[in-house]
């Protein structure tokens, strides 16, 4: 599924692999607050994913084939708490950002939707376990959180 600019993948990974990426997030450690904008204040925590770690060698196999003249620059884990408020923002002028939703279950009445500004409308995409969303990095978005429990979402991000 696709719409202007935004690839949805579902089933990216393998049973398994999901199981391992989720409780890698769930046992994580986060510091404080990722900036959408400088003018904001930051929300929610952060994971960094270093190169060596097996988590970062899965994903950048299963993404470098779908990116093109950019290179992976960054690999991290956001995790926002329920009733948290995500800025808009955009990952750059020039790139490909890859968000992996990495929780067990979902239902429409959890929320927790990756809003994209398109054509001065916004688009949700649902965070579907296991789902890989593509997108370009200079389409304004943002990340809404889940109504009674933390939303981890793997955020890879290709530039020049």
């Amino acid at each position: 599924m696709s719409f202007k600019n935004i690839e949805i993948f579902d089933s990216f990974l393998s049973i398994h692999e999901h199981d391992f990426v989720l409780n890698y997030c769930l046992e994580a450690s986060y510091t404080y607050g990722e900036w959408d904008r400088p003018e904001t204040p930051p929300t929610g925590m952060v994971h960094e994913i270093d190169k060596t770690n097996e988590i970062y060698e899965l994903f950048e196999c299963r993404t470098e084939d779908l990116v093109t003249d950019f290179k992976l620059n960054r690999m991290y884990i956001n995790c926002f708490a329920p009733t948290e408020c995500p800025y808009f923002h955009t990952d750059g002028q020039n790139g490909i950002t890859f968000l992996y939703y990495s929780q067990d279950t979902w239902d429409i009445d959890m929320g927790g939707e990756t809003q994209f500004v398109i054509d001065d409308e916004i688009k949700g995409v649902f965070p579907i376990p296991n789902r890989m969303v593509m997108f370009n990095a200079n389409i304004l978005h943002r990340a809404t959180t889940f109504r009674s429990r933390h939303r981890f979402t793997l955020a890879i991000k290709y530039g020049l």
